[in-house]
Protein backbone atom coordinates (compact mmCIF):
# COMPACT_ATOMS: atom_id res chain seq x y z
CA UNK A 1 0.00 0.00 0.00
CA UNK A 2 1.60 2.89 -1.43
CA UNK A 3 0.30 5.59 0.43
CA UNK A 4 0.83 4.32 3.74
CA UNK A 5 3.27 7.36 5.28
CA UNK A 6 5.11 6.50 8.34
CA UNK A 7 7.49 9.17 9.81
CA UNK A 8 10.40 7.94 12.26
CA UNK A 9 11.66 10.13 14.53
CA UNK A 10 14.29 9.43 16.52
CA UNK A 11 15.30 7.04 13.86
CA UNK A 12 18.87 7.15 15.22
CA UNK A 13 18.32 4.81 17.84
CA UNK A 14 18.87 2.54 15.14
CA UNK A 15 18.95 -1.01 16.92
CA UNK A 16 15.15 -0.41 17.67
CA UNK A 17 14.68 1.27 14.47
CA UNK A 18 16.33 -1.64 12.67
CA UNK A 19 13.56 -4.10 14.91
CA UNK A 20 10.43 -2.14 14.16
CA UNK A 21 11.40 -2.14 9.76
CA UNK A 22 12.08 -6.00 9.79
CA UNK A 23 8.28 -6.38 11.33
CA UNK A 24 7.21 -3.36 8.87
CA UNK A 25 8.48 -5.21 5.45
CA UNK A 26 7.32 -8.46 6.64
CA UNK A 27 4.01 -7.21 5.71
CA UNK A 28 3.41 -7.46 2.19
CA UNK A 29 1.19 -4.54 2.16
CA UNK A 30 3.55 -2.32 3.64
CA UNK A 31 6.67 -3.58 1.07
CA UNK A 32 6.28 -0.03 -1.25
CA UNK A 33 5.09 2.19 1.81
CA UNK A 34 6.56 5.26 2.52
CA UNK A 35 8.89 5.46 5.40
CA UNK A 36 10.34 8.90 6.36
CA UNK A 37 13.49 8.77 8.74
CA UNK A 38 14.42 11.93 10.98
CA UNK A 39 16.63 12.42 13.14
CA UNK A 40 19.20 15.27 14.25
CA UNK A 41 22.25 13.51 14.50
CA UNK A 42 23.73 13.06 10.57
CA UNK A 43 25.85 9.99 11.11
CA UNK A 44 22.68 7.94 13.14
CA UNK A 45 21.20 9.29 10.39
CA UNK A 46 22.63 7.92 7.58
CA UNK A 47 23.52 4.89 9.77
CA UNK A 48 19.61 4.28 9.91
CA UNK A 49 19.14 5.16 6.40
CA UNK A 50 21.57 2.34 5.19
CA UNK A 51 20.37 -0.31 7.80
CA UNK A 52 16.61 0.54 6.71
CA UNK A 53 17.42 -0.35 2.78
CA UNK A 54 19.41 -3.40 3.73
CA UNK A 55 16.21 -4.72 5.83
CA UNK A 56 13.91 -3.37 2.88
CA UNK A 57 16.42 -5.50 0.43
CA UNK A 58 16.40 -8.92 2.62
CA UNK A 59 12.69 -8.83 3.10
CA UNK A 60 12.43 -8.29 -0.52
CA UNK A 61 10.56 -4.99 -0.15
CA UNK A 62 10.68 -1.57 -2.31
CA UNK A 63 10.14 1.02 -0.01
CA UNK A 64 10.00 4.86 -0.64
CA UNK A 65 12.99 5.61 1.71
CA UNK A 66 13.23 9.48 2.87
CA UNK A 67 16.00 10.83 5.46
CA UNK A 68 15.72 13.84 6.68
CA UNK A 69 17.63 15.99 9.62
CA UNK A 70 14.71 19.02 9.54
CA UNK A 71 11.56 16.91 11.22
CA UNK A 72 8.96 18.97 9.14
CA UNK A 73 9.46 17.09 6.37
CA UNK A 74 9.47 13.58 7.86
CA UNK A 75 5.89 14.52 9.26
CA UNK A 76 4.31 16.06 5.86
CA UNK A 77 1.30 13.94 5.26
CA UNK A 78 2.11 11.09 7.67
CA UNK A 79 0.10 8.60 8.64
CA UNK A 80 1.40 7.25 10.93
CA UNK A 81 4.37 8.54 13.56
CA UNK A 82 6.52 6.65 15.55
CA UNK A 83 8.57 8.40 18.19
CA UNK A 84 11.95 6.69 19.79
CA UNK A 85 13.44 9.94 21.11
CA UNK A 86 15.86 9.85 23.81
CA UNK A 87 16.36 13.81 24.71
CA UNK A 88 20.07 13.97 25.84
CA UNK A 89 21.05 10.78 25.16
CA UNK A 90 23.51 9.00 27.28
CA UNK A 91 25.36 11.95 28.76
CA UNK A 92 21.75 13.06 30.42
CA UNK A 93 21.54 9.11 31.78
CA UNK A 94 24.40 9.65 32.95
CA UNK A 95 23.66 12.47 34.99
CA UNK A 96 20.50 11.12 36.25
CA UNK A 97 22.66 8.33 37.72
CA UNK A 98 25.51 9.78 38.79
CA UNK A 99 24.31 12.95 40.57
CA UNK A 100 21.31 10.87 42.59
CA UNK A 101 24.32 8.47 43.71
CA UNK A 102 26.15 11.54 45.57
CA UNK A 103 23.29 11.58 47.79
CA UNK A 104 23.23 8.07 48.71
CA UNK A 105 19.80 7.28 46.04
CA UNK A 106 19.99 3.99 44.04
CA UNK A 107 18.35 3.54 41.17
CA UNK A 108 18.76 0.09 38.68
CA UNK A 109 17.04 1.72 35.23
CA UNK A 110 16.11 5.21 36.26
CA UNK A 111 13.55 5.65 32.87
CA UNK A 112 10.06 5.65 34.45
CA UNK A 113 9.50 6.93 37.77
CA UNK A 114 11.84 8.24 40.50
CA UNK A 115 14.20 10.95 40.50
CA UNK A 116 15.76 9.21 37.09
CA UNK A 117 11.93 8.95 35.18
CA UNK A 118 11.32 12.75 36.78
CA UNK A 119 13.96 14.64 34.98
CA UNK A 120 13.85 12.05 31.80
CA UNK A 121 10.66 13.36 31.71
CA UNK A 122 11.21 17.21 32.08
CA UNK A 123 13.88 17.06 29.49
CA UNK A 124 11.52 15.23 26.68
CA UNK A 125 8.37 17.45 26.83
CA UNK A 126 9.51 20.23 24.68
CA UNK A 127 10.05 17.60 22.56
CA UNK A 128 6.92 16.28 22.68
CA UNK A 129 5.45 20.01 22.76
CA UNK A 130 7.02 20.38 19.68
CA UNK A 131 6.27 17.21 17.69
CA UNK A 132 2.37 17.83 18.96
CA UNK A 133 2.46 21.28 17.41
CA UNK A 134 4.08 19.94 13.61
CA UNK A 135 1.86 17.26 13.76
CA UNK A 136 -1.50 19.24 14.16
CA UNK A 137 -0.01 21.43 11.17
CA UNK A 138 1.25 18.34 8.69
CA UNK A 139 -0.27 15.40 9.59
CA UNK A 140 -3.71 16.41 11.60
CA UNK A 141 -5.19 12.89 11.17
CA UNK A 142 -2.20 10.68 11.89
CA UNK A 143 -1.90 8.28 14.65
CA UNK A 144 1.78 8.76 16.87
CA UNK A 145 2.66 5.75 18.47
CA UNK A 146 4.93 6.48 21.37
CA UNK A 147 7.84 4.22 22.73
CA UNK A 148 9.95 6.94 24.23
CA UNK A 149 9.74 6.86 27.94
CA UNK A 150 8.57 7.35 30.71
CA UNK A 151 5.70 6.06 29.25
CA UNK A 152 2.73 7.39 31.39
CA UNK A 153 4.24 10.40 31.72
CA UNK A 154 5.23 11.67 28.56
CA UNK A 155 1.33 10.25 26.85
CA UNK A 156 0.07 12.36 30.67
CA UNK A 157 1.92 15.17 29.11
CA UNK A 158 0.39 14.74 25.51
CA UNK A 159 -3.17 14.13 26.46
CA UNK A 160 -2.74 17.59 28.86
CA UNK A 161 -1.16 19.76 26.29
CA UNK A 162 -2.79 18.42 22.55
CA UNK A 163 -5.72 16.66 23.54
CA UNK A 164 -6.66 16.60 19.83
CA UNK A 165 -3.84 14.79 19.06
CA UNK A 166 -4.46 10.65 18.55
CA UNK A 167 -1.71 8.75 20.40
CA UNK A 168 -1.22 5.66 22.02
CA UNK A 169 2.15 4.74 24.29
CA UNK A 170 3.47 1.29 23.36
CA UNK A 171 5.61 -0.82 25.82
CA UNK A 172 6.49 -5.21 25.34
CA UNK A 173 6.56 -5.91 29.14
CA UNK A 174 2.80 -7.20 29.35
CA UNK A 175 3.88 -9.40 26.35
CA UNK A 176 7.22 -10.34 27.44
CA UNK A 177 5.96 -11.06 31.10
CA UNK A 178 3.36 -13.73 29.59
CA UNK A 179 5.68 -15.15 27.10
CA UNK A 180 8.47 -15.77 30.07
CA UNK A 181 5.61 -16.88 32.52
CA UNK A 182 4.69 -19.66 29.91
CA UNK A 183 7.93 -21.08 29.57
CA UNK A 184 8.83 -21.01 33.45
CA UNK A 185 4.89 -22.86 33.67
CA UNK A 186 5.89 -25.11 30.40
CA UNK A 187 2.92 -24.00 29.01
CA UNK A 188 2.87 -22.85 24.77
CA UNK A 189 2.11 -19.52 24.82
CA UNK A 190 -0.07 -19.83 21.62
CA UNK A 191 -2.12 -21.55 23.97
CA UNK A 192 -3.30 -19.65 26.90
CA UNK A 193 -5.25 -16.43 27.47
CA UNK A 194 -4.64 -13.61 29.81
CA UNK A 195 -5.71 -10.04 31.30
CA UNK A 196 -3.47 -7.18 32.88
CA UNK A 197 -3.49 -4.15 33.41
CA UNK A 198 -2.60 -1.16 35.81
CA UNK A 199 -0.14 1.55 34.94
CA UNK A 200 3.13 1.23 32.42
CA UNK A 201 5.23 -0.97 34.00
CA UNK A 202 3.29 -1.78 36.62
CA UNK A 203 0.58 -3.48 35.64
CA UNK A 204 -0.87 -6.33 36.86
CA UNK A 205 -1.32 -10.02 35.76
CA UNK A 206 -5.48 -10.28 36.29
CA UNK A 207 -5.70 -13.93 34.52
CA UNK A 208 -3.69 -16.09 33.27
CA UNK A 209 -5.73 -19.15 31.91
CA UNK A 210 -5.39 -22.35 29.73
CA UNK A 211 -8.40 -23.63 28.32
CA UNK A 212 -10.19 -21.58 31.38
CA UNK A 213 -8.60 -22.55 33.56
CA UNK A 214 -6.73 -21.19 35.71
CA UNK A 215 -2.51 -21.19 35.59
CA UNK A 216 -1.68 -19.71 38.74
CA UNK A 217 -1.53 -22.79 40.68
CA UNK A 218 1.29 -24.06 37.78
CA UNK A 219 2.77 -20.51 38.90
CA UNK A 220 3.23 -21.33 42.35
CA UNK A 221 4.56 -24.77 42.11
CA UNK A 222 7.28 -23.43 40.03
CA UNK A 223 8.21 -21.00 42.07
CA UNK A 224 7.89 -23.71 45.33
CA UNK A 225 10.39 -25.95 43.20
CA UNK A 226 13.28 -23.09 42.66
CA UNK A 227 14.16 -21.36 45.52
CA UNK A 228 15.98 -18.74 43.24
CA UNK A 229 12.74 -17.31 42.20
CA UNK A 230 12.23 -16.23 45.92
CA UNK A 231 15.21 -13.70 44.74
CA UNK A 232 13.35 -11.73 42.45
CA UNK A 233 11.52 -7.97 43.24
CA UNK A 234 8.65 -9.77 41.61
CA UNK A 235 7.88 -12.78 42.93
CA UNK A 236 8.16 -11.15 46.27
CA UNK A 237 5.21 -8.45 45.40
CA UNK A 238 3.34 -11.49 43.41
CA UNK A 239 3.58 -13.51 46.79
CA UNK A 240 2.54 -10.51 48.79
CA UNK A 241 0.24 -8.45 46.83
CA UNK A 242 -1.26 -11.83 45.28
CA UNK A 243 -0.81 -10.26 41.41
CA UNK A 244 2.60 -10.55 39.08
CA UNK A 245 3.56 -7.57 38.32
CA UNK A 246 4.65 -7.28 34.53
CA UNK A 247 7.96 -5.51 34.56
CA UNK A 248 11.39 -7.09 35.35
CA UNK A 249 12.68 -6.84 38.98
CA UNK A 250 15.18 -4.09 38.36
CA UNK A 251 12.26 -2.14 37.07
CA UNK A 252 9.94 -2.77 39.69
CA UNK A 253 12.05 -2.43 42.71
CA UNK A 254 12.33 1.12 41.62
CA UNK A 255 8.37 1.84 42.07
CA UNK A 256 8.41 1.35 45.40
CA UNK A 257 9.64 2.14 48.98
CA UNK A 258 10.86 -1.49 50.21
CA UNK A 259 13.78 -2.68 48.64
CA UNK A 260 16.30 -0.18 47.26
CA UNK A 261 17.22 1.97 50.31
CA UNK A 262 17.84 -1.41 52.37
CA UNK A 263 21.10 -3.39 52.10
CA UNK A 264 19.53 -6.45 52.72
CA UNK A 265 17.18 -6.49 50.84
CA UNK A 266 19.64 -5.44 48.21
CA UNK A 267 21.80 -8.35 48.41
CA UNK A 268 18.70 -10.77 49.10
CA UNK A 269 17.24 -10.02 45.85
CA UNK A 270 20.13 -9.31 43.49
CA UNK A 271 19.52 -6.04 42.63
CA UNK A 272 21.74 -4.64 40.13
CA UNK A 273 22.40 -0.56 41.36
CA UNK A 274 22.96 1.49 38.56
CA UNK A 275 22.10 -1.23 35.76
CA UNK A 276 21.09 0.81 33.20
CA UNK A 277 24.96 2.53 32.83
CA UNK A 278 25.75 -0.83 31.45
CA UNK A 279 22.97 -0.73 29.05
CA UNK A 280 23.88 2.05 27.66
CA UNK A 281 27.28 1.14 27.05
CA UNK A 282 26.22 -1.46 25.55
CA UNK A 283 23.75 0.39 23.15
CA UNK A 284 26.44 2.99 22.12
CA UNK A 285 28.87 -0.23 21.56
CA UNK A 286 25.66 -2.44 19.50
CA UNK A 287 25.49 1.04 17.23
CA UNK A 288 29.21 0.92 16.57
CA UNK A 289 28.84 -2.67 15.32
CA UNK A 290 26.24 -1.93 13.24
CA UNK A 291 27.73 1.53 12.07
CA UNK A 292 30.86 -0.11 11.09
CA UNK A 293 29.50 -3.27 9.35
CA UNK A 294 27.16 -1.27 7.33
CA UNK A 295 29.92 0.59 6.30
CA UNK A 296 31.95 -2.11 5.47
CA UNK A 297 29.04 -3.79 3.38
CA UNK A 298 29.03 -6.45 5.74
CA UNK A 299 25.28 -8.35 6.35
CA UNK A 300 23.64 -7.81 9.37
CA UNK A 301 20.80 -10.26 10.69
CA UNK A 302 17.56 -9.02 9.79
CA UNK A 303 14.89 -9.67 12.59
CA UNK A 304 11.66 -8.76 14.14
CA UNK A 305 11.08 -7.84 17.25
CA UNK A 306 7.37 -8.55 17.65
CA UNK A 307 6.71 -4.99 18.48
CA UNK A 308 3.30 -3.40 18.65
CA UNK A 309 3.93 -0.66 16.34
CA UNK A 310 4.22 -2.67 12.99
CA UNK A 311 0.98 -4.87 14.50
CA UNK A 312 -0.60 -1.46 15.07
CA UNK A 313 -0.36 -0.01 11.71
CA UNK A 314 -1.31 -3.13 10.02
CA UNK A 315 -4.53 -3.22 11.85
CA UNK A 316 -5.55 0.53 10.87
CA UNK A 317 -4.20 0.13 7.10
CA UNK A 318 -6.11 -3.14 6.61
CA UNK A 319 -9.13 -3.83 9.11
CA UNK A 320 -7.28 -7.01 10.92
CA UNK A 321 -8.44 -7.28 14.45
CA UNK A 322 -5.87 -7.41 16.88
CA UNK A 323 -5.54 -6.78 20.82
CA UNK A 324 -2.50 -4.93 21.75
CA UNK A 325 -1.37 -3.39 25.30
CA UNK A 326 -1.40 0.32 25.36
CA UNK A 327 -1.24 3.35 27.55
CA UNK A 328 -4.19 5.59 27.01
CA UNK A 329 -5.77 8.07 29.05
CA UNK A 330 -7.88 6.50 31.49
CA UNK A 331 -11.49 8.03 31.62
CA UNK A 332 -13.00 5.32 33.73
CA UNK A 333 -10.95 2.71 32.24
CA UNK A 334 -9.99 1.68 35.49
CA UNK A 335 -12.58 2.62 38.05
CA UNK A 336 -10.45 3.07 41.41
CA UNK A 337 -7.42 4.87 39.60
CA UNK A 338 -7.52 8.63 38.74
CA UNK A 339 -10.07 9.59 35.69
CA UNK A 340 -7.26 11.62 34.50
CA UNK A 341 -4.07 9.32 34.57
CA UNK A 342 -2.62 7.45 31.95
CA UNK A 343 -3.21 3.45 32.38
CA UNK A 344 -2.41 0.33 30.39
CA UNK A 345 -4.74 -1.90 29.26
CA UNK A 346 -5.89 -4.34 26.23
CA UNK A 347 -6.83 -2.42 22.75
CA UNK A 348 -8.75 -3.81 20.52
CA UNK A 349 -7.00 -2.15 17.04
CA UNK A 350 -8.31 -2.31 13.68
CA UNK A 351 -9.52 0.35 11.06
CA UNK A 352 -11.18 2.33 13.51
CA UNK A 353 -7.86 2.82 15.49
CA UNK A 354 -6.90 1.74 18.68
CA UNK A 355 -10.37 1.24 21.01
CA UNK A 356 -9.25 0.28 25.02
CA UNK A 357 -10.92 -2.00 27.03
CA UNK A 358 -12.85 -0.89 30.02
CA UNK A 359 -11.41 -2.93 33.20
CA UNK A 360 -13.36 -1.93 36.27
CA UNK A 361 -11.75 -2.21 39.06
CA UNK A 362 -8.45 -3.22 40.43
CA UNK A 363 -7.73 -5.25 43.13
CA UNK A 364 -7.34 -2.84 45.89
CA UNK A 365 -3.98 -3.45 47.41
CA UNK A 366 -2.83 -3.21 43.25
CA UNK A 367 -4.64 0.13 43.09
CA UNK A 368 -3.03 1.71 45.84
CA UNK A 369 0.48 0.74 44.74
CA UNK A 370 -0.39 2.52 41.46
CA UNK A 371 -2.12 5.24 42.81
CA UNK A 372 1.39 6.50 44.06
CA UNK A 373 2.69 5.97 41.09
CA UNK A 374 -0.17 8.11 39.15
CA UNK A 375 0.54 10.80 41.98
CA UNK A 376 3.77 11.15 40.79
CA UNK A 377 2.98 11.95 37.11
CA UNK A 378 0.54 13.75 37.81
CA UNK A 379 2.37 16.74 39.90
CA UNK A 380 5.63 16.17 37.17
CA UNK A 381 3.22 16.76 34.49
CA UNK A 382 1.84 19.89 36.54
CA UNK A 383 5.36 20.98 37.09
CA UNK A 384 5.55 21.60 32.97
CA UNK A 385 2.02 22.34 31.91
CA UNK A 386 2.32 25.61 34.40
CA UNK A 387 5.66 26.02 34.07
CA UNK A 388 5.50 25.63 38.52
CA UNK A 389 9.25 24.62 39.89
CA UNK A 390 7.95 23.73 43.21
CA UNK A 391 6.18 21.28 41.57
CA UNK A 392 9.27 18.99 40.39
CA UNK A 393 9.84 18.85 44.15
CA UNK A 394 6.88 17.64 45.21
CA UNK A 395 7.02 14.81 42.44
CA UNK A 396 10.13 13.86 43.93
CA UNK A 397 8.91 14.24 47.45
CA UNK A 398 6.29 11.79 46.52
CA UNK A 399 7.80 9.43 44.59
CA UNK A 400 8.35 6.01 46.98
CA UNK A 401 11.54 4.89 46.41
CA UNK A 402 12.71 8.58 46.75
CA UNK A 403 11.13 9.34 49.76
CA UNK A 404 12.44 6.23 51.56
CA UNK A 405 15.89 7.07 51.01
CA UNK A 406 16.26 10.98 51.51
CA UNK A 407 15.12 13.28 54.39
CA UNK A 408 13.14 16.11 52.36
CA UNK A 409 15.99 18.51 52.54
CA UNK A 410 17.76 16.49 50.55
CA UNK A 411 15.49 15.88 48.02
CA UNK A 412 15.25 19.34 47.63
CA UNK A 413 18.73 19.80 47.29
CA UNK A 414 19.13 16.75 44.68
CA UNK A 415 16.11 18.72 42.42
CA UNK A 416 18.77 21.45 42.51
CA UNK A 417 21.73 19.80 41.32
CA UNK A 418 19.86 17.95 38.38
CA UNK A 419 18.03 21.08 37.42
CA UNK A 420 21.20 23.06 37.02
CA UNK A 421 22.91 19.27 35.80
CA UNK A 422 20.56 19.25 32.94
CA UNK A 423 19.88 23.19 32.64
CA UNK A 424 19.40 23.70 28.78
CA UNK A 425 17.19 20.81 28.41
CA UNK A 426 14.78 21.67 30.23
CA UNK A 427 12.05 24.36 29.65
CA UNK A 428 13.18 27.93 30.96
CA UNK A 429 10.34 28.29 33.67
CA UNK A 430 11.42 25.24 35.50
CA UNK A 431 15.21 25.74 35.58
CA UNK A 432 14.78 27.92 38.87
CA UNK A 433 16.64 26.70 41.99
CA UNK A 434 14.93 26.82 45.28
CA UNK A 435 17.16 25.51 47.92
CA UNK A 436 15.15 24.36 50.87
Amino acid sequence: MTDTRIAFVGAGSVEFTQGLLADLFAFPEFARAQVALHDIDPERLATSEAAARHIAAERGAEPRLSAHLERRAALEGADFVINTVQVGMSRATRTDFEVPARYGLRQTIGDTLGIGGIFRALRTFPLLRSLADDMAQLCPDALLLNYTNPMAMNLLYLHRVAPALRAVGLCHSVYWTMHDLCALIGTPFEEVSYLAAGVNHQSWVLRFERAGQDLHPLLDEAIAKDPGLLRRVRVDMYRRLGHYPTETSEHSAEYVPWYLHHDAEVERLRLPVGAYLGITEENLASYARTRDALAEGRPLPVEGTLEYAPQIIHSVVTGTPRTVYGNVPNHGLIENLPADSVVEVPCLVDALGVQPTRIGTLPPQCAAVNRAYVSVNDLVVRAAVRGEPRHIRHAAMSDPATAAALPVERIWDLCDDLVQAHGPLLQPELRALLGH
